[in-house]
């Protein structure tokens, strides 16, 4: 047990010029010293001493920094463990106390830093070559829950005063009965570590996770539920250890790039495929998007079919340009045309496989908004454009034959 000295001398005289105030002025001005004491040497460690140390290590975003910051608390946790018991007129109890809260901060700020120096070790391992084959972070994850389970086990004796060992006996008597009672806490906590550690998941996020039947926005996270407010304003009730062990879709990264994908595709009917004439080539220069393209074009199928002329090749060896292929030409020019599309993305005009539904044209790109409602509006735009100008290139987009088309085929 802490005595309230100093060197065999008691604690009141230990502080010469305190004498001959109130017990309680002394205990006041004696805390006022301790406290000061500890917050110069904190300043003078963290402001001092630390920023020396980290000036000679390389700045990057590798920096050992979170890890000594977090060593560096123990310098005023420890003088005021060993200068408690100068503050007058302190009963033993009060200093056995702040001494264990203290011992306990002090085993808590080193499980910090090394979970800190962990963190510094994955992202190191991760600029490797071969990391992203061979990840560790799964076992620095590992050793972070086991630096921290026996962090809580030696606060908790530190705070009791008592050896861990005598905790670590009554824990695994009790484990079985607890792991049984608190299962689901248990895959709640385990999964709300998770979830947090790995930034898989916020309020505000929107996720879909059909085999739950929920397509929303997050808008609150629990130990044991998560709730997600559906786009028809319902509500779905999500236990946290399902989001993982199952799977999930998060918006968020949609979010955070600024661009949402359109992937449609144009169904063309292929009865309407066919060469263009000269003519019909010359005519379509009139559209400004498809002039550089037609010009290239006709000078690389020139120079091809000068070579096949001169091998006395016959004529069927020629190249000639396609209404569809200047289709796909006249679109994607469209596209990046479009300020609503965004330029620094993915965009892409491709033909997929025929289908007996027709010839696939498929638009990829990214608009240069998220927002569901100007989204929706920038994809019917374009493609309300695409379906008016077909005509243009001598083709039509397929429908499955209606009562129309019935008629007017019986009266023909």
């Amino acid at each position: 047990m802490r005595q309230s000295t100093i060197e065999g001398l008691p604690a009141a005289a230990a502080i010469p010029f305190l004498t001959g105030l109130p017990p309680w002025a002394e205990t006041l001005i004696g805390l006022a010293i301790l406290l000061g004491v500890a917050w110069t040497a904190n300043f003078i460690v963290k402001h001092g001493v630390l920023r020396f140390v980290m000036r000679s290590l390389p700045h990057d975003d590798l920096a050992p920094m979170p890890a000594v910051a977090r060593l560096a608390n123990i310098v005023p946790a420890l003088i005021i463990s060993y200068g408690i018991a100068a503050v007058p007129h302190l009963s033993p109890t009060i200093i056995i106390l702040v001494g264990n809260v203290v011992a306990a901060s002090v085993i808590l700020f080193v499980a910090m830093a090394i979970s800190k120096g962990l963190t510094l070790v994955n992202q190191i391992y991760a600029r490797r070559a071969d990391a992203a084959s061979r990840p560790i972070k799964s076992y620095v994850q590992l050793l972070k829950i086991i630096v921290y389970g026996a962090a809580v086990i030696l606060v908790i004796a530190a705070l009791m005063d008592r050896s861990p060992l005598l905790l670590l006996s009554g824990i695994g008597a009790m484990a079985a009965v607890l792991l049984l009672v608190f299962k689901d806490t248990i895959l709640s906590l385990v999964a709300s570590v998770q979830l947090t550690s790995n930034d898989m998941l916020r309020v505000g996020d929107w996720i879909e996770m059909p085999a739950l039947n929920a397509d929303g926005d997050v808008i609150d996270i629990a130990l044991h539920t998560i709730k997600v407010q559906n786009w028809d304003k319902t509500i779905t009730t999500i236990p946290t250890h399902r989001l993982i062990s199952e799977s999930f879709k998060n918006w968020r990264g949609m979010s955070e790039a600024g661009g949402r994908r359109i992937k449609r595709s144009l169904f063309i009917d292929q009865n309407g495929v066919r060469f263009l004439t000269a003519a019909e080539q010359q005519d379509l220069r009139r559209f400004a998007l498809l002039d550089d393209y037609l010009g290239r074009k006709q000078q690389e199928l020139a120079e091809w079919n000068a070579a096949v002329e001169k091998a006395g090749r016959d004529r069927v060896n020629q190249r000639q340009v396609t209404n569809i292929g200047t289709l796909r030409a006249y679109i994607a020019a469209y596209l990046r045309a479009n300020p609503q599309v965004a330029k620094g993305m993915t965009l892409l005009v491709r033909q997929l496989a025929p289908t007996p539904h027709g010839l696939p044209i498929e638009i990829y790109c990214f608009t240069t908004t998220t927002a569901w409602n100007a989204y929706e509006d920038i994809k019917s735009d374009i493609f309300d454009h695409l379906l008016a100008i077909l005509p243009e290139f001598g083709l039509r987009a397929f429908q499955a034959p209606s009562g129309i088309d019935l008629q007017r085929g019986l009266a023909a």
